[in-house]
């Protein structure tokens, strides 16, 4: 946990990419769910902050 939270103040690709993936999934999540208008109202805009995140963070250094 340590190293993770190192690598994110560090500003290294691997622990970003985990994050930019999680926002990723996070956000198909929210498209697939039927329970909450909300979730799936701001689907679109977690799935697509979370693949901009991933094509920015995969310029840091390892």
């Amino acid at each position: 946990m340590k190293a993770f939270i190192n690598g994110l103040l560090r500003l290294r690709r691997g622990p970003w990419e985990m994050v930019a993936s999680l926002f990723i999934a996070v956000g198909v999540v929210m498209l697939m769910q039927p329970f909450m208008l909300v979730a799936y109202s701001y689907s679109f805009i977690v799935t697509l902050v979370g693949t901009v995140m991933f094509i920015i963070v995969s310029h840091f250094p390892e």
